[in-house]
């Protein structure tokens, strides 16, 4: 039987890039999958994309309200969640004359604050044996110029998915983080060219990587396969951080 068989996911940010991606494969594996985004239009096309094992919800993940309605949403299936996966996120440039408190507010309601409620929401609702999944970056670990804000909130949820997995370890429930470095997706296509050439200068395999080289990790992180791993940091980066 495959290792996500008959399984609940929820995939905050499931709309688009990884987060799609991720919601795709576990659907594959024969997960229904609960997916979110801010946008009707883009929720409707990844559930329909997906097909019958896909759920869209829209919601906003730095609203406390809306993370509430998504997780009562699942319960009120009859189910509770075996998979959850946090890939919502934003990353805006700004250098630190340009970083303002409205800018570092954005990031870390949406990239923190949100993974917090979410994982608050969701723990009393998660099965033993389930596991959660928070998307990270190679930016918790390197310099990100001009992207220090996005970066933080990065080492910041780094820091709590250790912290969570002592707390949820008794309820069987593990927790990990999935760091991708440079990934082919819209949010990296909106930098320059320029960026974009000096970003991939730093991988050793020399391109990005794709959404399904992430959702492959995630699905492994995820699954019973992964049963003995919590509390870990998993990259996916072509080595970027690694040498």
């Amino acid at each position: 039987m495959p290792a996500m068989t008959n399984r609940v996911a929820l995939v905050m940010g499931g709309a688009s890039g990884i987060g799609l991606a991720i919601a795709e494969r576990l659907a594959k594996e024969g997960t229904l999958v609960f997916l979110t985004g801010r946008r009707a239009v883009d929720v409707e096309a990844a559930a329909a994309q997906i097909g019958p094992a896909a759920r869209g919800l829209v919601a906003d993940a730095s609203d406390p309200a809306d993370i509430e309605r998504v997780v009562a949403t699942v319960g009120e299936q009859g189910r509770q969640i075996d998979a959850l996966v946090y890939n919502a996120g934003i990353m805006e440039p700004a250098d630190l004359k340009e970083t303002t408190p409205e800018h570092f507010d954005r990031h870390f309601a949406v990239n923190v604050r949100g993974a917090l409620l979410t994982m608050r929401a969701a723990a009393p609702r998660m099965t033993a044996g389930g596991a959660a999944l928070f998307l990270g970056s190679v930016a918790d670990v390197k310099g990100a110029t001009p992207y220090g804000t996005y970066a933080a909130t990065k080492a910041a949820l780094r820091s709590y998915v250790r912290s969570w997995t002592g707390e949820l370890a008794p309820r069987g429930v593990r927790v990990n983080i999935l760091s991708p470095g440079p990934t082919d997706t819209a949010m990296m296509a909106s930098i320059p060219d320029e960026m974009r050439d000096g970003v991939v200068s730093q991988i050793p395999l020399a391109r990005m990587g794709r959404v399904e080289e992430v959702a492959a990790a995630a699905w492994f992180l995820l699954s019973d396969e992964a049963s003995f791993i919590t509390g870990a940091e998993l990259y996916v980066d072509g080595g970027m951080a690694q040498v």
